[in-house]
This record gives C-alpha cells, sequence and structure tokens, in this order.
C-alpha cells in the first residue's frame, strides 16, 4: 500500500459529517494494490461473454452467448443501443444458471451492442461485467454511433457525440447532414477530433428545460470515396436540472450544487501523488451499479506485467475520461481515508459498502446523478484533461471549438 500518513483538516470535518451513516464501512482505490477483505478474489474470465468487448464487425450469426464455469448467472441485460430507439435483446438464463442465449440469435447489420452481466460464482463472490461489440457495415456504407440516447433526460453538460466506424474524408459533408437545433434557440458548433468523431455542443452548458433535437440526414452521403451514410433519423432529448460539482483534490472534498445551491459537500479520496487526478471540467457519460475495472486495462501493470489491481464489482459507477477515469464508490480504503488522504490511481473514490449500500455517501451521489452532469476537478497536479478524452469539450474556449468545425 502507499504511505497514507498525509492529512488534511478540512477535509476530515467533512468526513465527520457523515460518521453516523459510514461506521463500520470499509473502503475502492484505483490507486493502490487492492486485496479485498474476506474471500479472494474471482478469475478474470469468471464471466465469459461472446462476442469479445470491442469485438468489430461481428456478423449477423453472431454468436451471441454469455455464461460461467460454475456458480450462477443473476443478470444479463443486452441493448441495441445509440439509434433512434434503444432496443432490448429478449433471452433467457439456463435452467441451471449457467448460460444465457437470445431468443434471436440474428443481430442487426451496422449496430451497437452492450452486453451488461451480474454474476455469482461457484465461491458465492459476486462480479459484474460490461462489454461493447459492433456489428458488420457493409465496406460501402459508413454508420455514425451517437450518444445520449433517444428521449432521454441529461445533465446541462451534455454533448452530443458521434463515433464513426471509418474515417471521414469528406467532414464538411457529413458535419453539414448532421443538425443540431434546440428550444430555447441556441448556435450549436460541431468539432473534429481526428477523423472519426466529431461532438456538438453549444457555447455553455444547456439551460435547463431545453429541448434539444438532432437530425441526421446521411443517407447516401459519401464520407470517403465509395462509402456512403445509411442513417435517416431524427433523436430528441431533454436537459435537466443544472448540476455541477466541484471536486477539490488538496482539500479532498466534492462540493455538489444544483441549480447553484449546495447539496452537500462529500468527502472524497483523488489521484496518488504518482498516479494524479485530471483537473478540468469532466462530463459522466455511463453510470453502472456494479462494474469491473481492472488495471491492466489502462496501462497499470506491475514489473511482473500483472495488473495493479482487479476489482470485480465496483459499486455505483461513473464514468468520466474515455481514459479510464471513474467517480465510483470504494468500499476498500478505510473510512477515515476519505477527505484526508488520496490513494487513488486516478479515480474519484466516495464511501461505499461493498455490493453498494442505498445509504453510503456514493448511493446518495449516484442517485441524484445524471448522464450529462459535471464534475469539475480543481488543485490536482495533473494537467487539464484532454477535450477529447470522453465529453470534455467544455475545456476548450467557444473560439477554439468553433475553429474545429468543417460546415460550410
Amino acid at each position: 500500500m502507499r504511505d497514507v500518513t498525509r492529512r488534511a483538516g478540512a477535509g476530515l470535518a467533512a468526513v465527520l459529517a457523515w460518521a453516523g451513516l459510514l461506521a463500520g464501512l470499509a473502503g475502492c482505490t484505483n490507486g493502490v494494490e487492492v486485496q479485498l477483505p474476506g474471500k479472494a478474489r474471482s478469475p478474470y474470465d469468471a464471466i465469459r461473454i461472446s462476442p469479445e468487448d470491442g469485438a468489430k464487425g461481428i456478423g449477423v450469426q453472431g454468436p451471441l452467448l454469455v455464461s460461467v464455469p460454475d456458480g450462477r448467472l443473476e443478470r444479463v441485460r443486452v441493448k441495441k443501443v445509440e439509434d433512434v430507439q434503444e432496443e432490448k435483446v429478449p433471452g433467457r438464463i439456463s435452467e441451471d444458471g449457467l448460460s444465457w442465449r437470445p431468443d434471436d440469435q440474428t443481430l442487426a447489420l451496422a449496430a451497437k451492442y452492450t452486453v451488461d452481466v451480474v454474476a455469482v460464482d461457484g465461491h458465492g463472490r459476486r462480479q459484474a461485467r460490461h462489454t461493447t461489440f459492433t456489428t458488420y457495415v457493409p465496406e460501402e456504407r459508413f454508420i455514425g454511433y451517437f450518444k445520449p440516447e433517444n428521449r432521454s433526460t441529461v445533465g446541462t453538460g451534455m454533448i452530443v457525440s458521434f463515433t464513426f466506424n471509418r474515417a471521414i474524408e469528406n467532414r464538411a459533408g457529413v458535419e453539414n447532414a448532421i443538425k443540431v437545433t434546440s428550444k430555447p434557440p441556441v448556435e450549436v458548433v460541431g468539432h473534429w477530433f481526428g477523423k472519426e468523431r466529431l461532438d456538438f455542443r453549444p457555447a455553455t452548458y444547456w439551460k435547463p428545460g431545453t429541448e434539444v433535437t438532432v437530425d441526421m440526414r446521411l443517407r447516401d452521403v459519401e464520407a470517403a470515396p465509395g462509402s456512403y451514410g445509411i442513417q435517416q433519423k431524427t433523436v430528441r432529448f431533454t436537459v435537466g436540472r443544472r448540476q455541477v460539482s466541484t471536486v477539490d483534490v488538496k482539500a479532498k472534498t466534492m462540493v455538489v450544487r444544483r441549480d447553484g445551491a449546495v447539496l452537500s459537500t462529500i468527502p472524497i479520496t483523488a489521484g496518488a501523488p504518482k498516479t494524479t487526478t485530471y483537473n478540468g471540467k469532466m462530463v459522466v457519460s455511463e453510470m453502472f451499479d456494479v462494474t469491473r475495472m481492472n488495471g491492466a486495462s489502462v496501462g497499470f501493470r506491475d514489473k511482473n506485467g500483472k495488473s495493479e489491481y482487479d476489482v470485480s464489482d465496483v459499486p455505483h459507477a461513473m464514468r468520466l475520461t474515455d481514459s479510464g477515469t471513474y467517480l465510483h464508490g470504494n468500499y476498500w480504503a478505510k473510512p477515515e481515508w476519505f477527505g484526508s488522504v488520496n490513494i487513488t490511481h486516478g479515480c474519484i473514490g466516495l464511501l461505499d459498502v461493498k455490493g453498494g449500500g442505498p445509504r453510503t455517501p456514493a448511493a446518495w451521489f449516484f442517485d441524484r446523478t445524471l448522464i450529462g452532469d459535471v464534475v469539475e476537478v480543481v488543485n490536482s497536479h495533473d494537467e487539464t484533461v484532454a477535450p477529447g478524452n470522453g465529453l470534455g469539450g467544455w475545456n476548450m474556449t467557444w473560439d477554439l471549438w468553433k475553429a474545429g468545425s468543417e460546415a460550410r
């Protein structure tokens, strides 16, 4: 474990405010070698999902299968996402609890799927996995996978983001074929991050109650020689209340503000001195009741090449960057460390219990968070998060943002 003797008095006061709820809890870190209390960890491949995470070009016949070698599957949720209407894939768990198969094995062309699984292995250890894969897109076609979801309610920091399955050469033509409008009206401008990603945002955070419409008229638009779009659809979402949370790494607290008023000040633990947390504005892009975090997937390996940490059941996890920064529940650090010492691998930890308690600081914040809410980190000994790392575009000035547009 890292040296945990550093203390911050301001943080300790915040810890005491939660003391009645936290007695006896043990706390998650992305910054130290993690040894979970009690039973040893489950092996990495205890939950087996086919296709593999991140797989591309999967055929329409899959196969799509979820299984465990022993124990039982508790929950399997498979969805076709980033479409006009999110579509759940019906299926069933076998009588012995060891496998899940869809009712119809046929998958859609040019689609993105997510798989979320919670299982208990043969030793009674709970674990979770989240994976994504995309199906085959005909060579002469391109598609844009987008967020947020249709008919969703999002936070005021939401950025409309498209990721294309192929490099876009005709960026002006593609950007001109996507119109983002709002009520009340504001100027919304696109910005390209390379040739495969296009984001849209206004000059400042959306006003609560704003209704946003995304019109995609990409059908037959030529993105590159011989590659044409297939999407012709309209997506709508609504902006909810304004919530911005400020994480002060030096003070080791997070101040949660709703519509300008302070809801709470919560003790946190952030990145350790050698694995600091990014500064800057980050936006919640995904939320999981429970997920798995493995250090090797984001480059944290020891001298023997093994992952520095592997936690199969991180509760109340909210993604902030594509590179792996989360704000999440932590049940394996000591309660007194929150608000007192920074010990993580760059994530922001809130005190929680194993399995995710309903009345912990992490649960309180998770229950009050929307996709699109802003979390701003200050006073960290690190650089500002890159604008293209997650939905980090708010870290660019409006002039720089507009300079990245190809629209004519």
